[in-house]
């Protein structure tokens, strides 16, 4: 299972929000291009870079920024906020990103999304699917989380068929930063739902044991955050406990 530690860009700053809230915003340092290398020196392969300030304007903000990011450093980014158009996903890809992560396009657009995943390659595009849990029904959150889908998340998977899609992060908003562990219970749904998916856990991790955990419940890669910023464990503990 691949590891992603999670860059967050707010400002210029790495920060992490509660809940996904743009009012509950914990900054931790100023310089995301040292945090890459960090993360690097001790064997990260990939890292997950958001424009948050993109997600809540609903418009590329830091591309410029994390197109340096994805430069900097012999490590593979993955990274999205404010991808709204082809065009967003391209000038991310020329700038060095591995994989753009589409969000609310994937719910409200899904036949552009499959254009582009046509056009650009499934391997370099993944969807983010971030849920809120109502009833037991996991309902996809849109711009920033500040607006609820109309279509529930099983629903708008079926719009992406097996074989357009590859890669999907899915995030239990209401775990996301709060390190209460992930949604094991919808990963592995998702998994054996979408066996044809590699399924990305996000949202609350907070030791390595939910790493394993993830892995355990059939997905591909984990996204870390606040966990790592906070000394739960580092990078390099995941990677061995993974190994």
């Amino acid at each position: 299972m691949i590891v992603y530690p999670a860059i967050d860009l707010k400002d210029g700053g790495c920060v992490r929000l509660m809940h996904g809230r743009f009012d509950q915003v914990t900054r931790y340092d100023h310089d995301p291009a040292a945090r890459l290398a960090a993360f690097v020196d001790v064997g990260a392969e990939w890292v997950h870079v958001v424009d948050l300030d993109g997600a809540q304007a609903g418009r590329a903000v830091q591309h410029e920024l994390i197109g340096r990011l994805a430069r900097s450093a012999d490590v593979r980014v993955q990274s999205g906020g404010g991808v709204r158009s082809r065009e967003d996903v391209a000038a991310l890809l020329d700038a060095g990103v591995a994989r753009v992560v589409v969000g609310s396009q994937a719910v409200t657009a899904p036949g552009a999304v499959a254009d582009w995943l046509a056009e650009f390659g499934t391997e370099r595009i993944a969807l983010a699917l971030d849920v809120n849990v109502r009833d037991g029904v996991p309902m996809p959150a849109l711009k920033g989380w500040t607006e609820p889908a109309s279509v529930d998340l099983w629903a708008a998977l079926d719009r992406f068929p097996e074989g357009t899609a590859r890669h999907v992060l899915v995030t239990d908003v209401g775990r996301d930063g709060a390190l209460t562990g992930p949604n094991l219970e919808l990963l592995a749904d998702v998994v054996r739902r979408r066996p044809d998916l590699q399924v990305q856990a996000s949202g609350g991790v907070a030791d390595v044991s939910d790493l394993t955990a993830s892995r355990d419940a059939g997905c591909a890669g984990a996204i870390v955050g606040r966990a790592i910023y906070e000394g739960r464990f580092t990078v390099d503990q995941a990677l061995e406990a993974l190994r």
